[in-house]
């Protein structure tokens, strides 16, 4: 018996950019979806909270960077 995986849907804060998501989706096994309510990732459970973490990391580094100007 094969165990099907299941997928998830994560919307995507504001301030996620194309750039990040270019990395999140080359470093973990998600894809993007575009829905009425803006874009979701989706995927299997895991790999969508190392790309939330990541995608996090991303923009609390860039706001650093921000404020440094």
């Amino acid at each position: 018996m094969v165990e099907e995986k299941r997928e998830y849907e994560m919307g995507l804060p504001n301030g996620v950019g194309e750039q990040m998501l270019a990395h999140a989706f080359e470093k973990f096994d998600v894809k993007l979806e575009q829905t009425e309510w803006g874009p979701k990732l989706i995927g299997d459970y895991d790999e969508l909270v190392k790309a939330r973490e990541f995608l996090e990391n991303a923009i609390k580094d860039r706001l650093k960077e921000l404020e440094e100007l």
